[in-house]
């Protein structure tokens, strides 16, 4: 089992920045995938960035790509997502995620663990 808190959510006009952290504790390293997913009201959950804790190549949704990072920290089991250039139809709910399989996916049903979610409001 493995526990994922979130926290960075908050409220940042148009144009701000936000860091999201993710803490992973339990049997992490049985998850070698870690992903940020979002969730706006009405709308479905949709993937946002992927990483591996081993390193290599990362995974951006098209529309938050050269404006967020996602990066981790193994000495921490920690992942993060720094978001720049923040628009307001970023606002959602962004959760954090591990996958047990060594590919990556964008899809929320290949991801067996999940934080609680932290809320993000960008005001116009």
């Amino acid at each position: 089992q493995v526990q994922l808190i979130e926290s960075g959510g908050g409220l940042v006009q148009a144009g701000g920045s936000l860091r999201l952290s993710c803490a992973a504790s339990g049997r992490s390293g049985s998850m070698p995938i870690m992903g940020w997913f979002r969730q706006a009201p009405g709308k479905e959950r949709e993937f946002v960035a992927g990483i591996w804790w081993s390193g290599g190549s990362t995974h951006y949704e098209k529309s938050v790509k050269g404006r967020f990072t996602i990066s981790r920290d193994n000495a921490k089991n920690t992942v993060f997502l720094q978001m720049n250039s923040l628009k307001p139809e970023d606002t959602a709910v962004y959760y954090c995620a591990a996958r047990s399989e060594f590919i990556m996916s964008r899809s929320p049903a290949d991801f067996g663990s999940w934080g609680q979610g932290t809320q993000v409001t960008v005001s116009s």
